[in-house]
């Protein structure tokens, strides 16, 4: 029984926010499936807020009852994103007072982090579950439980738990979300399953979920031999089995670290920390009044676009003839390479010049090429069958970004003037969307960093796998593609602004960069022609991935007082303390 008015919150809630329009084109067309949309928040009177308003009645006293309710009452879940892929399940998230009503505890309490905090297993509601034949997947039951049956025939049965008292939510990605009204918790939400999709954990997680759902790893194929119908690989994605690294894009506690005695060093393609020299300051730089900062958006995801990546292992090559074509881990010596001491190295997340060989993934060695130099491998691990795995991800990805940026007044017609006016009010408009494009931002830093997953807990060994391990999707190698190129895109934005402008940038922090200023906007620096169009390869004001928009205005006094500091002024200049984004 569904009811469409929301009832008014208790007193003890805030008032429900202030909401911009949602574009129709957000809203596909409902799968009569699932009538009442992917997901619904349920509060402890019973009430479970679904999307678009609807309000369920949710009569169970019990975590086994929900279970059973939202699989064959509730009419909640959203259909496959891929042909050969699976439907999403359901999703109820429980609210504090939802919780205690089923018998779990408000809060989860622990020495370790919350994230890995879970219920006992002689806990009633765990018995609960398990007597009344349902399973637990290994996460057990913590802040996003996955409850669920082995499939009957094709049809799933699995229910996506996640308890906002557990703080399921984190503050970081869902700014806000977990002290909104249910209704409204069930918008933001929604519209991020409707968008990305379903929630299934963290915006981590669910930037790896995305990955599988649009590349399912198997397709149905006939059996020559039967004329059965038989799961078959399926082709451009990373199919079922786990593909062991090459030991020098694998971490150093990695099992094939630990057991080969691998001393051959490691990628390092991480995001830029860099701090220019104070000493390299002109007197005319010092004397401009302000630092700018620019940051790119959604700079991963922007280097996700069209990318090239490693499908098989890693193949041994000594001597290889470098080829921009193929993915893989160079061996290459690039300290010969002189360049502008004003910009930092686009060889090393530190700007630092090399000092002799090291191993560096494909984008950077082309990099090296594109710049006129030379180029001699000396050894290579590299993958003979690839593709673009990530360009679906990149597609949806982008547009959720771009929709969200358009519903909060943020649209790709905007001149420049307007773009940066519309980002300065932009926070203001709808929390719930708000929310929404920051979870959409976590979900590219958060799927790119869960390819290179590492182990976690204080038990662990190094040499010992780690439950990540087990996945097709712990690619380091695709990983390091990504920022790899993302820093590359950043150091050739930086070498043309230079080019144009004389400009040099102050400091770098993954895809924030700081410029000395004659004003307090982009537009007083940022190179244009004669005819007042943004000059090519530099970086130029926009919504769309790989654009830049301003993160900050501070004066140069304070920039240079904080690089003699040796602090990084890329960190500070939206007032705050920047997180780096390492994709982890």
């Amino acid at each position: 029984m569904s009811r469409s008015a929301t009832r008014p919150g208790s007193s003890s809630r805030r008032p429900a926010a202030k909401k911009a329009a949602v574009s129709a084109a957000a809203r596909p067309a409902s799968d009569p499936r699932f009538p009442h949309g992917p997901l619904a928040v349920l509060d402890g009177d019973g009430s479970a807020y679904g999307v678009d308003g609807l309000v369920l009645e949710c009569p169970v006293t019990t975590v086994p009852e929900l279970v059973e309710w939202t699989l064959t009452e509730s009419g909640l879940g959203a259909a496959k994103l891929n042909r050969y892929g699976k439907d999403s399940d359901p999703l109820i998230v429980l609210t504090g007072a939802a919780a205690v009503k089923l018998g779990l505890p408000e809060r989860l309490e622990g020495h370790e982090q919350r994230r890995s905090l879970r219920l006992p297993e002689d806990h009633p509601v765990v018995k609960q579950v398990t007597k009344a034949k349902w399973k637990l997947t290994r996460r057990g039951f913590g802040p996003w439980a996955r409850i669920y049956r082995k499939a009957q025939g094709r049809e799933r049965q699995c229910v996506q738990l996640a308890i906002l008292s557990w703080d399921a939510l984190d503050a970081r990605s869902w700014p806000g979300v977990s002290e909104m009204e249910p209704a409204d918790i069930a918008r933001v939400l929604g519209l991020y399953a409707t968008r990305v999709i379903t929630p299934r954990g963290s915006t981590a997680v669910s930037g790896l979920e995305l990955m599988t759902a649009l590349r399912p790893p198997t397709r149905p194929v006939r059996d020559d031999a039967t004329g059965n119908w038989i799961s078959g690989h399926n082709p451009g994605s990373l199919g079922t089995e786990p593909v062991d690294p090459a030991p020098p894009e694998a971490t150093s506690e990695h099992p094939v670290v630990v057991r080969s005695g691998w001393t051959g060093g490691f990628l390092d393609e991480e995001a830029y920390q860099w701090v220019r020299p104070v000493e390299s300051l002109t007197d005319e730089e010092c004397v401009l009044p302000h630092a700018v900062g620019l940051d790119l958006n959604t700079a991963f995801l922007a280097a996700a676009a069209r990318l090239v990546v490693g499908l098989s292992g890693p193949e041994h090559a000594t001597r290889p003839t470098f080829d921009k074509k193929i993915p893989g881990s160079w061996l290459v010596d690039l300290s010969h390479i002189e360049l502008d001491p004003r910009l930092p190295s686009p060889f090393t997340p530190d700007g630092s010049r090399p000092t002799g060989p090291a191993w560096y993934q494909t984008h950077t060695v082309a990099y090296a090429q594109e710049l006129g130099f030379n180029v001699h491998p000396l050894e290579g691990f590299l993958r003979r069958e690839t593709g673009a795995y990530l360009d679906p991800w990149h597609d949806r990805l982008k547009t959720a970004y771009l929709d969200t940026l358009a519903d909060l007044g943020v649209t790709k017609d905007l001149s420049e003037e307007e773009f940066l006016v519309a980002m300065e009010r932009h926070q203001d408009v709808d929390p719930a969307l708000v929310a929404v494009l920051a979870a959409i931002k976590a979900t590219v830093k958060g799927g790119v960093g869960k390819l290179r997953e590492r182990p976690q807990g204080r038990h662990y060994r190094d040499g010992e796998p780690w439950p990540a391990l087990s996945r097709s999707t712990w690619r380091p190698d695709i990983r390091a593609a990504v920022i790899s190129k993302a820093r590359v895109n950043m150091h050739r934005k930086m070498r043309k602004t230079a080019e144009f402008t004389g400009l040099y940038p102050l400091a770098v922090l993954s895809d924030c960069v700081v410029y000395p200023s004659p004003g307090p906007s982009p537009l007083d620096f940022l190179p244009y022609s004669a005819s007042g169009k943004p000059q090519p390869g530099a970086f130029r004001l926009g919504p769309t991935p790989g654009l830049a928009k301003l993160e900050g205005v501070q004066s140069m006094l304070w920039a240079v007082d904080l690089m003699e500091k040796g602090l990084n002024p890329a960190r500070h200049i939206k007032g705050g303390d920047a997180v780096l984004d390492e994709g982890e």
